[in-house]
């Protein structure tokens, strides 16, 4: 089959078949490319939707985005089950097979570090917002005058910053008790509300690298912290391919001019890079 080559992530050999009938982005089935002790997962994709021009037009495509970063993110979770993936940059297209292999020779000192880094470990999101309260009756009746109005915005404004210092110090102590039991932590940038449509105030937004054998102890203990503290909503999700810790080894961008079309400018596609 002709075309370009979609690169979804570098790993080492590995027994496990992957899912019969998985497909990938632009429904070409996953393939496997060996170049020495690594393996590129790549599929194939057409140039009039890959090549440079095309594809930044398409980029600007919120539906063909969404579309393309649920294949290829389904192909990462199907390499998840079976290896440790070190997942590239959505949209990673080289013009042919050789392509693949340079960026691959060129990179391999950094894959096989970070992949050894992260062998046996998996990325679990935990996200923490503060609930919005709804106001008081006494907040809502009118004022009766102008002094009353004032100190109605003073309190209601005091009661807010207090809600705000309390979350914000329940995140840090759930930071700090998770971090302790992960081998790696990455703090997020807190969630937009008004992007993310997510009720409450997101006041944590962190990922946790944790081996394998220990997830199910490390999803326990955020499960208890549940509840603990009123007005709070704690969220888990996982286990991803640890997006958040493969830090410059997963950009390919340093690996020659075999690609026809630059790396994506940093899309999302997993929980744990959001």
């Amino acid at each position: 089959m002709t075309g370009l080559r979609y690169v979804y992530a570098v790993c080492r050999p590995f027994g496990a078949p992957l899912q019969t009938a998985l497909k990938g982005v632009a429904g070409d089935p996953p393939r496997l490319l060996s170049h020495h002790g690594l393996i590129a997962v790549v599929s194939h994709v057409p140039e009039g939707d890959f090549a440079e021009a095309p594809l930044r037009r398409h980029l600007e495509d919120l539906d063909w985005l969404t579309e393309t970063a649920r294949a290829h993110q389904q192909v990462i979770d199907a390499l998840t089950a079976v290896t440790t993936p070190l997942p590239l940059r959505l949209a990673t297209v080289f013009r042919d097979d050789s392509g693949v292999r340079v960026m691959m020779e060129e990179r391999e000192a950094d894959f096989l570090r970070t992949l050894d880094r992260l062998e046996g470990r998996v990325e679990w999101g935990v996200k923490v917002y503060l609930e919005r309260e709804p106001a008081a009756p006494a907040e809502t009746a009118k004022p009766a005058s102008g002094r009353d109005y004032l100190r109605q915005r003073r309190m209601q404004s005091s009661a807010r910053e207090d809600s705000r210092q309390r979350a914000e110090r329940f995140a840090a102590r759930l930071h700090a008790t998770l971090s302790a039991h992960a081998d790696g932590a990455r703090l997020h940038a807190p969630q937009n509300s008004a992007l993310s449509k997510a009720p409450g105030q997101n006041v944590l937004n962190a990922a946790y690298l944790v081996p394998r054998t220990q997830s199910e102890e490390f999803v326990e203990l955020v499960d208890r912290t549940k509840g603990e503290e009123p007005g709070m909503r704690i969220e888990l999700t996982g286990p991803w391919a640890a997006y958040s810790f493969v830090e410059e080894a997963a950009d390919p961008s340093s690996a020659g001019d075999s690609s026809p079309s630059a790396p994506s400018a940093g899309a999302d596609v997993g929980e744990g890079a959001s």
